[in-house]
């Protein structure tokens, strides 16, 4: 039983999409064990103890230096027995020393399909604001391991979204957030658990 442990900053709907994947038994070999938040008013805080999952709070702003807040989540992360780490709108940049200390135990959710509309700068309504004036007809989300290029990790898992006439953004990231980033990231993570993933370079293949 693999121990995952939850990085926010708001409100969580990606952790309670995890949380409910776990309750209905499709993440068979991992648990959520604690969720770390950098915002301690995250609502994500609030949905970790309803239901009984341990929380604890790193702020970046709590540190001097960046390395010794990386220095500090690291060793947080560790204390936490952490066997995959999950950033569900982690706000907060990772440094070099969480990814090497978890170099491929690291799975992001974008709102795009990379390597469209992701990168520096490329998070919440921007993304969507982005795919709509471009004019693509087709998003989605991606599921990815972390590296030290900004969403340029491993590809685990990806599912398009259609994008449909009158969207805004807020329509448009809502559609994506239901219809892809709460059914790929579980599953990604419960791929990892079974030990399903096999990295090879920047690429993956799912085993059967």
């Amino acid at each position: 039983m693999k121990n995952i442990v939850v990085l926010v900053s708001g409100g969580g709907t990606n952790l309670q999409a995890l949380i409910d994947a776990q309750h209905r038994g499709e993440i068979a070999a991992g648990r959520i064990t604690c969720v770390i938040s950098s915002n301690p008013n995250a609502y994500a805080l609030t949905r970790a103890s309803e239901n009984g999952i341990e929380t604890a709070v790193i702020r970046r702003r709590d540190f001097d230096a960046f390395d010794d807040y990386d220095a500090a989540l690291t060793k947080l992360l560790r204390e936490k027995k952490a066997d995959l780490v999950v950033l569900a709108g982690f706000m907060t940049i990772l440094g070099s020393q969480v990814i090497r200390a978890f170099e491929n135990r690291i799975i992001n959710i974008h709102p795009a399909l990379i390597p469209s509309f992701c990168g520096e700068g490329y998070y919440g309504l921007r993304v969507h604001e982005e795919a709509l004036r471009k004019g693509v007809k087709v998003t989605g989300a991606t599921a990815h391991f972390v590296n030290e290029i900004c969403d340029g990790g491993p590809i685990i898992i990806q599912k398009a979204v259609a994008v449909q006439n009158g969207d805004t953004p807020e329509i448009l990231q809502k559609r994506v957030m239901e219809q892809a980033e709460w059914k790929i990231l579980p599953k990604a993570v419960a791929l990892f658990c079974e030990d399903k993933i096999k990295v090879n370079g920047n690429k993956t293949e799912i085993l059967e």
